[in-house]
């Protein structure tokens, strides 16, 4: 059976969120993280430790698409 945590965000990011995956195949916001977080893990594994650099790409990416405020 797999456990689950509790991970707090913004309101007005979680409505955000709940507009942006109207009419995709996420269910929720917690869908859309568990994505989001996996992606990240499963590169980073790939590429060995992340790299300032690489971090900052993939936030400005999440920040483009409207998850992060900069």
């Amino acid at each position: 059976m797999t456990e689950y945590t509790t991970v707090s965000i913004p309101k007005d990011l979680a409505d955000r969120v709940d507009d942006t995956i109207e009419g995709t195949s996420f269910s929720s916001t917690s869908d859309l993280v568990r994505f989001l977080l996996r992606s990240i893990v499963i590169q980073h594994q790939r590429e060995g430790e992340l790299t300032e650099a690489e971090f900052e790409d993939i936030a400005a990416q999440l920040a483009d698409l409207g998850y992060l405020d900069r």
